[in-house]
């Protein structure tokens, strides 16, 4: 049971620092795949439980095309590879890896696979989408944000 009475707004106490997490969400996305960088941002989500995040990006990734069994298996891509492709498979692996960095930090094989799959400019730009996301749900997990207010742009 919580006994904190509050929890601050960093988008309104902080808004340098917020804006900043925006434009450099923004520019971490550029030139991938977005349905690819939806995955990623759910499988972060799903680590972190971060049911703010979820809510965000799985009805992002609705609104640009995804289909509704692919995001219900993200949580169990592996056993479900045959609906994800390798290049997608090798970004959730990294996303894994990068966001439970505690775990086993990033494993050779583990990167390995996404080298294998993403040129190197690409592979700077996904590794700079899950260091994002996993920024923004920390702040969403700190702040306690509650789901159910996002709607696709």
């Amino acid at each position: 049971m919580s006994t904190t009475k509050r929890r601050v707004k960093v988008a309104s106490l902080a808004p340098e620092f917020y804006r900043a997490m925006i434009a450099l969400d923004a520019e971490s996305a550029h030139g991938l795949d977005p349905l690819l960088a939806h995955l990623v941002r759910i499988r972060a989500s799903q680590l972190n439980g971060c049911a703010y995040c979820l809510d965000m990006h799985t009805l992002d990734a609705r609104h640009e095309g995804e289909t509704e069994q692919r995001l219900h298996l993200v949580a169990a891509w592996r056993e479900a590879g045959k609906f994800f492709t390798a290049r997608e498979q090798a970004a959730l692996a990294l996303t894994e890896a990068i966001t439970l960095i505690s775990v086993d930090h990033v494993p050779d094989e583990v990167y390995d696979a996404a080298a294998e799959q993403f040129a190197d400019k690409e592979l700077a730009q996904l590794i700079g989408l899950i260091i994002t996301i996993n920024a923004w749900t920390r702040i969403g997990v700190t702040g306690r944000l509650e789901p159910g207010h996002y709607s696709p742009s």
